[in-house]
């Protein structure tokens, strides 16, 4: 990619990201206006950017290069990002606005009438929007590497630093018009390079077959391997060498490879020839020893396709960052409104990045083996189209990654800080806002640096899964169930929720090795998880029926009831 169109694309965004946060800026009054824009954002606008907040590194980069590397079975990624938002609809948007909440630690106080439960649930968040934060990061970090060759750090910098300018400044009041401002740009972004990538597609002849397993060279390919890297093989291979295979040094010879695991150096060159295809891999030193999340797949397809449904489809309606923004509708029927309208912007947007990964397997197979298959979308138009017309069309669409980051960065940014400033720091104040705002960023920032991250989409599908088992269970039975009790919310929550966050944390951290049953019940929790967060608050909540908080029926009424009913019910 000519870096000499993306770099000045990529910086109009930022530049424009701030423009836009600073007019949310000048109309910022009040502590109301920072939390929540004052409770006025119209249906219209507020599907816009939540829109644009949800779109995250994973839906821009993330599902295409998962669709380039597994095929068609990640289609159930944007299936279950979009049908997400159906569940909230039906069950959670307009009883959570009526709740009168500012966080989701707020709904908990005010459903429970409990400084612990508020305070497990503040916990939840914080950890929640951390794993989110860190692949947005990564992803920009990945972008502007490919773009200019820069630290894989560089990127992520650039990112906290713009949005914790903003939110700091403007909080949500900035936020919303950037968030809608920036999902109208991805969309752009994405839609119309995909365009001319199919017309190109079509010059071409329309090579079909996008879809077989495994992916093949459609034409003779050098591929350098930067990392330490695993092939594995259940065919015999021959591949050009120049480096070194399986600890044997190699000068541009021919190799033929047996069926097996066969590890390659670091700077190896392999050179493939056409119709070959294409191997799987995996990175790292000892990753023949420590499975990925594709091979648990490739194991169990079924258990990982329901584990990935399952996550998806709860996990939406406790993201902090989306919950969120449904405190900011006037009223409950507009916080509907802004679901459906959220339904529409998020399916038309979610029909573009397949497309992305599907090509990516017929003209940019070997990203497989380079572990860049993220950077797809961002490669494909010059490799398709090529010339002045490639570069302009590949910086359109590394800005709109930019804008991807900063968007779902920003959404996340303020959820964290409005928990850190009701709930950690001493005073509730803008100015503590402002510096939960700087410690919100600032945790993920560094773990950025530290943690090799897994593919984008699979790091938010663990997020989505410590979401699920931990926030789902508390709005649908908080919202829908009288006998919940503080300790079954506690308790739920803690197992839930905990046990996903240590799933989460064994998978990335490449435990246990061998692959088996255990690396993809780790792999992919939400399919015990959820289901054991909601018995064991059903029980809990059961075997102490005399902490029903008083007043519940009351509560239950006001989340309920219309607005216009509401002043006749007293908590």
């Amino acid at each position: 990619m000519n870096s000499g169109y993306a770099v000045p694309a990529v910086a109009l965004v930022l530049v424009s990201t701030v423009l836009v946060g600073a007019f949310g800026l000048r109309i910022s009054r009040t502590t109301s206006d920072f939390y929540v824009a004052s409770r006025t954002v119209g249906p219209r606008l507020n599907a816009a950017a939540i829109s644009g907040e949800y779109l995250s590194a994973a839906s821009f980069l993330g599902i295409a290069g998962l669709v380039l590397v597994q095929g068609a079975d990640m289609l159930w990624y944007p299936v279950g990002y979009t049908a997400g938002y159906l569940v909230l609809l039906l069950f959670v948007a307009a009883p959570l606005r009526r709740s009168g909440a500012y966080t989701l630690p707020d709904f908990a106080e005010a459903r429970l009438a409990s400084q612990a439960v508020r305070r497990l649930a503040g916990a939840f968040v914080v950890g929640v929007g951390w794993l989110y934060l860190l692949p947005q990061l990564q992803g920009a970090g990945l972008t502007l590497t490919v773009l200019t060759g820069a630290p894989d750090w560089l990127g992520g910098v650039i990112v906290a630093v713009v949005v914790t300018a903003i939110v700091a400044a403007g909080g949500m009041r900035s936020i919303t018009f950037v968030q809608a401002f920036q999902y109208w740009l991805k969309l752009t972004a994405l839609l119309v390079p995909a365009l001319f990538l199919v017309l190109a597609w079509q010059g071409d002849g329309a090579p079909g077959r996008a879809f077989d397993e495994p992916a093949a060279f459609r034409e003779q390919r050098s591929v350098r391997v930067q990392d330490p890297l695993a092939l594995r093989l259940d065919r015999p291979l021959t591949v050009t060498v120049d480096g070194t295979v399986d600890g044997r040094a190699h000068d541009h010879a021919a190799v033929r490879l047996e069926p097996g695991t066969h590890r390659i150096a670091a700077g190896t060159h392999l050179t493939f020839a056409a119709g070959t295809p294409v191997p799987a891999a995996g990175h790292g030193a000892d990753d023949a020893l420590s499975p990925s999340r594709a091979e648990s797949r490739t194991e169990r397809p079924l258990y990982a396709t329901y584990g990935l449904i399952l996550a998806t489809f709860f996990g939406t309606m406790g993201l902090p960052h989306v919950v969120v923004r449904f405190y900011t509708s006037p009223h409950g029927v507009a916080a509907r409104r802004t679901t459906v309208a959220v339904l529409a912007l998020i399916g038309a947007f979610y029909l573009l990045p397949p497309v992305y990964g599907a090509l990516g397997r017929l003209y940019a197979p070997e990203l497989t083996l380079t572990g860049d298959a993220d950077a797809a979308v961002l490669l494909l138009p010059g490799r398709m189209i090529g010339g002045v017309g490639g570069d302009l069309l590949g910086a359109l669409v590394a800005g709109g990654a930019f804008a991807a980051f900063l968007s779902t960065a920003s959404g996340l940014t303020m959820a964290v800080a409005g928990v850190l400033t009701q709930d950690v720091l001493p005073s509730r104040g803008v100015r503590h806002f402002r510096l939960g705002t700087v410690l919100a960023m600032a945790v993920p920032l560094a773990a950025s640096a530290l943690v090799g991250g897994l593919p984008v989409a699979d790091a938010v599908g663990l997020a989505f899964a410590v979401s699920a088992s931990s926030f789902c269970p508390l709005l649908v039975l908080g919202i829908w169930w009288r006998r919940l009790t503080p300790p079954g919310a506690a308790a739920g929550m803690l197992v839930g929720g905990g046990s996903a966050l240590l799933a989460v944390a064994a998978t990335m951290a490449g435990f246990p090795g061998g692959g088996g049953a255990l690396h993809a019940l780790l792999a992919w929790p939400a399919l015990w998880s959820v289901p054991l967060g909601f018995l064991t608050m059903i029980l809990v909540s059961l075997a102490t029926p005399g902490r029903v908080p008083a007043g519940t029926a009351a509560i239950l009424a006001r989340f309920h009831l219309p607005e216009e009913l509401r002043s006749e019910v007293t908590p």
